[in-house]
């Protein structure tokens, strides 16, 4: 990992980190196939890094990260696809930390930021982002790229892994390869006999994979594009899925931390004198900016942490909330000035000849408060180590506890479980790392780390804060001039930073969401700030996205408004994308758009492209005795290719609750250093009794295949906002809304 810091000559920066092309390591380097990480036992056979087939069955290797998104399901049927099995037959794994896993789609948005315009330089952009993390072996779940990272690679493992067998039948049997066929896990010869994959284990194990097989068409499909019930939902809907925090291990003790309440701060001394004196209690130890409590239970270990006194030290953020804004609010400057992805036409002329609309957007921290909290089970020997918790980054946890205990990596072994909810949660490892200290302190002794709600929201590093100031025109009936600056800290900086690695470079993530929306304004400007470092930050389900989406069409609303148009149509007049135009026509369809309303009811609509992906949502509203109730979301978005329609329209579904309820209702804030929110009651979702009816449409007209896990997040704030305008004439340029209305 620590490469990242290498990088000097003939390089060029995308986003936020150093990237250097094919020819700068080596083509040889590049093309040379990483080593497949499964291992096989005598009478096992490994066909591909994603197939295991024993005597007892076929084990299909998922190593895109579950937090509750239905991936492990979906990476099953794009094997599956190929492989001829059916989902009943088959057991998933995500597999080992290896670079053989690593995620090529996280090019993408990348090689967009350096060079906008699809052509040969943005290709050779993606090309050479691509290369170095292939070369690294980043293995990453995030960014919704799982569907376009394993689309083509797991289909393409899966036939290898068939052809592989057909070939063994075809030798041993004497048949032409041409004359099989395969069928439910079973090759089928052509008088009718049926040879299960299971048989051929053994001989299996020594022949060599066949490469360079052809994918079949789509009309052959059996998996892909139709409805499926998802392989985990047995388990999940009886109870009996097992999660990280439900992991168990023989011998294993209970443990808590106790860390300073604000963030990043240390600590200068402590009495656990009473925390020892409990029944339970086993050892208090110090780690880094706090201590580790162990106990024989989890209940007990908990009690124990409240009982400790401790002087904590200051953090290096400012204490107070108004600090932070403040420390925005001057950040936008020319010295401070991080990126200007987008400038057409000629703004400043645009501005000093027109009537001038100014505003200012502000969107809050927000905790990802997942429902299961963090936890991990680190063992430590004198030479291994072995760790078991849900991540979405098992080779920066090998990494790091290799660091910690001076243990090489390849003697630190990652079991990734399955985590109930994410958000970008699990992108972090500190619970890991303190996990790793304590069982230092405890060689041979498993130890199952777990924290309690209130000390998992305190320590969060939370979504970004952020600000956005709009200064625009209009003119004839039509939107003339967009100029949007955006100020935030630097969420690539705040997260690599733990990861013992420094961001050079603009931070993409400051103006996503915002500089590459398809509208053609004829005078527009996007202008990224960077502020300076205030608490700690980390990537939140669309990340920056999340913030200007919001910042962008809440702007476009009121530059509409000042226009006299509609807000649909002028967004349909100014749209430069097709496949965005598509989407725009699809939902102004399905939601019967015939303007915003008003007298009570509104409609807003609002339009986000983030991580490729054009998602519009019109949103209705109705004014109620207990306040303003969303009634209606209508969403469409494209694609590209949709693998289970199922899962497709429930991660839009979610993506969408995920998105009002922080709109409408959450907010982290910082008194004396201190987050004020830390359980549920004063950081609530969307109540089940404010969930609106939700339709999705899922349009496949692209030729880039796309993922779905957050781009129905950015549109859900401003397409409310939008309806609430048209409801009621209040302009709401900050959230969360409940500061200024009541939802019913």
């Amino acid at each position: 990992m620590g490469r990242l810091k290498t990088i000097a000559r003939r390089t060029f920066l995308i986003g936020s980190a150093a990237v250097v092309g094919g020819v700068a390591f080596g083509v040889y380097k590049v093309r040379k196939p990483h080593e497949n990480p499964l291992t096989a036992e005598a009478g096992e056979a490994v066909l591909t890094p994603y197939v295991k087939i024993t005597g007892d069955g076929i084990t299909l290797i998922t190593p895109r990260a579950d937090s509750g998104q239905g991936v492990y399901h979906v990476q099953a049927a794009l094997i599956a696809e190929e492989l001829d099995v059916d989902l009943d037959q088959i057991k998933t794994d995500p597999g080992p930390p290896s670079p053989a896993y690593w995620n090529t789609a996280l090019a993408a948005e990348a090689a967009d930021f350096l060079v906008p315009a699809a052509g040969m330089m943005h290709n050779l952009a993606e090309g050479a982002v691509n290369s170095v993390m292939k070369v690294m072996g980043l293995q990453i779940t995030g960014g919704s790229t799982t569907v376009p990272d394993q689309f083509d690679k797991l289909r393409h493992a899966g036939a290898s892994a068939r052809e592989t067998i057909k070939a063994l039948v075809s030798k041993r049997e004497g048949v032409a390869i041409g004359d099989l066929t395969t069928r439910a896990g079973k090759v089928i010869l052509p008088d009718g006999q049926e040879i299960p994959y299971t048989d051929l284990a053994a001989d299996l194990a020594d022949v060599e994979v066949v490469q360079d097989v052809p994918l079949r068409e789509p009309s052959q499909w059996r998996y892909i594009g139709q409805p499926m019930q998802r392989i985990d939902m047995l388990a999940k809907s009886t109870g009996t899925q097992d999660y990280g925090i439900d992991a168990a291990v023989d011998g294993m003790v209970q443990a808590t931390v106790l860390m300073n309440p604000a963030q990043g701060g240390g600590m200068a001394d402590y009495d656990a004198t009473e925390a020892l004196s409990m029944r339970g209690v086993q050892a208090v130890v110090p780690i880094t900016g706090g201590l580790g409590i162990v106990a024989d239970n989890t209940w007990r270990a908990f009690r124990a942490a409240q009982a400790i006194t401790v002087t904590w030290e200051a953090p290096s953020f400012p204490p107070e909330q108004a600090d932070h804004w403040a420390t925005l609010e001057a950040a936008f400057t020319p010295d401070a000035q991080d990126s200007r992805k987008r400038d057409d036409g000629d703004v400043d002329t645009a501005l000093a000849e027109g009537d001038v609309l100014t505003a200012e957007y502000r969107a809050p921290y927000l905790a990802h408060a997942p429902l299961e909290p963090v936890n991990a089970i680190v063992r430590v020997d004198d030479d291994r180590a072995e760790v078991w918790t849900g991540t979405q980054i098992p080779r920066f946890i090998q990494a790091n506890v290799s660091r910690i205990t001076g243990i090489p990596a390849d003697n630190v072994t990652v079991h990734a479980l399955m985590m109930g909810g994410s958000f970008g949660h699990r992108l972090e490892d500190e619970v890991v790392k303190q996990a790793t200290e304590i069982a230092m302190q405890m060689k041979g002794t498993p130890v199952k780390l777990a924290l309690s709600r209130e000390e998992d929201m305190l320590h969060d590093f939370p979504r970004q804060i952020a600000m956005a100031r709009l200064r625009g025109t209009v003119a004839n009936g039509q939107v003339a001039a967009l100029d949007l600056g955006i100020a935030m800290p630097s969420v690539m900086a705040s997260q690599l930073s733990r990861q013992n690695q420094s961001a050079p470079g603009p931070d993409s993530q400051i103006v996503a969401g915002a500089w590459d929306q398809p509208f053609a304004i004829p005078h527009q400007r996007v202008t990224g700030y960077r502020a300076p470092e205030l608490a700690p930050i980390s990537s939140w389900r669309s990340v920056g996205a999340s913030t200007n989406g919001f910042f962008y069409n809440a702007a476009l609303d009121e530059l509409i408004d000042a226009a006299g148009a509609d807000p649909l149509e002028e967004r349909l007049r100014l749209c430069s994308d097709p496949l965005a135009r598509r989407v725009l026509e699809a939902v102004a369809e399905m939601s019967g758009w015939s303007g915003i309303g008003g007298n009570g009811t509104g409609r807003g609509v609002a339009l986000t492209k983030s991580f490729g992906v054009p998602c519009a949502q019109v949103i209705e509203v109705t004014g109620i005795d207990t306040g303003l109730r969303i009634d209606d979301v209508w969403v469409a978005a494209e694609v590209g290719r949709i693998v289970d329609p199922v899962n497709f329209e429930n991660l839009v579904q979610g993506g969408v609750i995920y998105g009002l309820g922080h709109a409408m209702n959450s907010q982290i804030t910082y008194a004396g250093g201190v987050a004020e929110q830390s359980n549920f009651d004063s950081n609530p979702g969307l109540r089940l009794s404010q969930s609106p009816r939700i339709m999705v449409r899922g349009l496949e007209n692209g030729d880039r295949v796309l993922g779905i896990g957050e781009p129905p997040l950015p549109p859900a704030a401003p397409a409310l906002a939008g309806a609430i305008w048209a409801a009621t004439g209040m302009r709401l340029r900050e959230m969360p809304f409940s500061k200024f209305l009541t939802f019913a």
